[in-house]
């Protein structure tokens, strides 16, 4: 959520920063109900002064009959601050509503564009590699490999869902458990373990809610939410919460089922495993001071890449133009892997800053100093990485000409020292 006194202070800068994001913003909106709001509290403020004036005046005086004239005033006066004060409430409320559906400021290094075609490249690592045969998609090899049944999948929860079995459900089980150790004993990162499920005034304070409702699965019976991802749990986990000076920067890992409505056009992404409902994700979430946080973005970012690169995968790292950033990011970069038998680069992480917009929706702050004034801290977070598709990119960029796919060595210990998957 933007600061209204931000909005407020300079409304121009604001609406230059969300033209950026070629969009439509209640900006508009949000000013004029701010405006109104301001002047019904000062008419209100005035007969609330009037109300107590002329209350001690009725308390001194002595003639019974400008008494009981003052008295009636003061009734309809009272009658009028009760009306006020109930339009207020309305007009609160709607400006919650419209502060709510404002997207985040985009950061001026956040290159301009028009779509996601605009995204800008700042690297890749990694080369890709040069096949003696034609490479296979993923889901012709999993399913000759032994290792994925769709069809059983589709059968007992619809489209887009699917069985990892044998080696599969093992391989991926690997990839979660390195990447966990990974941001634990290398990277310094606490790991928790929370609910998969969580109520609406969670997603509130991520800022998956009200705008992105229709995407998330709920319970029908009771206000709970299967979560679209571990960054509403753990981000939350602070809600309402002041840490107190020398705290920050915290950093957490958590791994997760996720939860999504994919509504994808007819005929996207059909075959496969690169978009369901249900997906495993590891995730991770900082919470750091506002000084320090694209410094802490950086370092994200590169703890991210550390995963494609011990898992010896081809990969780029793109800088998100505006009008691609998500609702709550201020900056994100996208790390994509190469999956030469799909022949696409597949997105399995975005690390991004939202500043203070999540903070202030689930009221979370620090003090710098002892007594201080608290302040809204800076949350980041980033996949690290994203399950299915490092399974995908393992399996299309270590298969064989027979068939088979060879473990990237890093993960071998994992696999009780299993070295390749073979047909069946």
């Amino acid at each position: 959520m933007l600061d209204i006194k931000r909005i407020r202070k300079d409304p121009e800068a604001i609406r230059k920063a969300v033209e950026r994001l070629h969009t439509d913003t209640p900006l508009d909106s949000i000013l004029k109900l701010d405006q109104s709001h301001r002047e019904l509290l000062v008419q209100v403020e005035d007969l609330k002064a009037i109300r107590n004036s002329v209350s001690k005046d009725i308390a001194n005086e002595k003639d019974d009959q400008l008494r009981k004239v003052k008295i009636q005033e003061m009734r309809r006066v009272g009658d009028r601050i009760g009306e006020m004060d109930d339009q207020l409430r309305l007009i609160e409320e709607a400006l919650r509503e419209a502060l709510l559906s404002m997207p985040n400021i985009p950061h001026e290094t956040a290159p301009d564009g028009q779509s996601e075609n605009d995204n800008v490249v700042i690297r890749e690592v990694g080369s890709p590699r040069v096949f003696e045969f034609d490479p296979k998609p993923h889901w012709e090899l999993a399913e000759r490999l032994g290792i994925i049944d769709f069809e059983r999948g589709t059968r007992i929860s619809g489209s887009r869902f699917y069985i990892l079995k044998g080696l599969g459900a093992r391989l991926q089980r690997a990839v979660i458990s390195f990447m966990l150790d990974l941001h634990t004993q290398e990277h310094g990162y606490t790991e928790v373990y929370p609910p998969f499920m969580v109520r609406s005034e969670c997603l509130y304070g991520t800022g998956q809610l009200p705008k992105f409702g229709d995407n998330l699965y709920r319970d029908a019976e009771e206000d709970f939410y299967f979560i679209p991802t571990a960054e509403v749990p753990v981000t939350n986990m602070h809600a309402g919460e002041i840490f107190d000076p020398g705290i920050l920067p915290l950093n957490y890992v958590a791994a997760s089922a996720c939860f999504r409505r994919e509504k994808m056009s007819a005929g996207r992404d059909v075959r496969g495993i690169k978009r369901g409902h249900q997906f495993d994700k590891v995730e991770i979430v900082k919470f750091v001071e506002p000084d320090t946080s694209y410094q802490e973005l950086e370092i994200l970012l590169g703890h991210a890449e550390k995963v494609c690169i011990a898992l010896g995968i081809p990969h780029r790292v793109l800088n998100i133009c505006a009008a691609d950033l998500s609702f709550t990011a201020s900056k994100k970069y996208d790390i994509e892997v190469w999956a030469p038998g799909c022949n696409e680069w597949l997105e399995v992480s975005s690390c991004s800053n939202f500043e203070d917009f999540q903070a202030r929706r689930a009221d979370i702050k620090y003090r710098p100093e002892p007594k201080a004034k608290a302040r809204y801290v800076h949350t980041l977070n980033g996949s690290g990485l994203a399950l299915p598709r490092t399974l995908i990119a393992i399996l299309e960029n270590f298969q064989e000409a027979d068939g088979s796919v060879t473990i990237p060595s890093i993960l071998i210990p994992y696999m009780n020292g299993l070295r390749q998957i073979g047909p069946r």
